[in-house]
């Protein structure tokens, strides 16, 4: 008998209720197996669980920031491995600097297209954060992680 192939998962971990949910539902929607979280706390707890491919990480959140549950994914080695985007206000360069230093591999600026999102995260999967470039989409792109351009 074959196996059903394994869908892509992704954690929305934002602590804005209403965000969140319309995110995980708009993702569930497009066919990916989808987690959340409400602050960074729950967030590495879920990622360390599931394992999800990608995390969708606020960085406002209250506790446990998005900075820190980023820098805190990284630094384990079951969870370093995990795609870590930013979905943030904080466009401003030492604050999407910041986040990079912490670990994230993409930063999304709110507001953003959640069609071009949703577009973009099946790209991601294959080819890396290099695969955010896309026109829609307001980010900056932490490339050291990705190959060279």
């Amino acid at each position: 008998m074959r196996r059903a192939p394994r869908l892509p998962s992704v954690l929305v971990a934002d602590d804005f209720a209403d965000g969140r949910e319309l995110l995980a539902e708009y993702l569930t929607f497009r066919g990916f197996t989808v987690h959340t979280a409400a602050d960074g706390e729950q967030a590495i707890q879920i990622a360390r669980s599931v394992r999800p491919d990608i995390v969708l990480m606020d960085l406002s959140m209250p506790g446990i920031d998005g900075w820190q549950a980023a820098r805190t994914l990284k630094d384990d080695p079951r969870t370093r491995d995990i795609i870590v985007l930013a979905v943030t206000a904080h466009a401003m360069k030492s604050e999407t600097e910041a986040a990079r230093l912490a670990g994230c591999d993409g930063i999304i600026c709110k507001p953003f297209d959640i069609t071009t999102l949703g577009n973009a995260l099946p790209r991601v999967l294959t080819h890396g954060a290099k695969a955010l470039d896309v026109p829609g989409l307001s980010l900056t792109v932490r490339r050291a992680a990705d190959s060279p351009p």
